[in-house]
């Protein structure tokens, strides 16, 4: 994945969490949850991409 990719994913994410976070009206305590939740997600992609955390291919959930 190139740079420019990269930083463009982050973007969005960024923005999407932004405009949930501005205009979705939750109470304060589910604004916390999701955007941890949104952060460590993006956390271990970017590990996963950046090739430091490559285990979570042998992690299967489900059958």
């Amino acid at each position: 994945m190139s740079l420019v990719s990269l930083i463009v994913v982050l973007v969005v994410v960024g923005v999407i969490l932004w405009l949930i976070n501005n205009y979705l009206p939750m109470d304060g305590k589910i604004k916390s949850i999701l955007n941890a939740v949104v952060v460590i997600a993006v956390v271990l992609w970017l590990l996963r991409v950046i090739g430091l955390l490559s285990t979570l291919d042998n992690i299967h959930v489900g059958n």
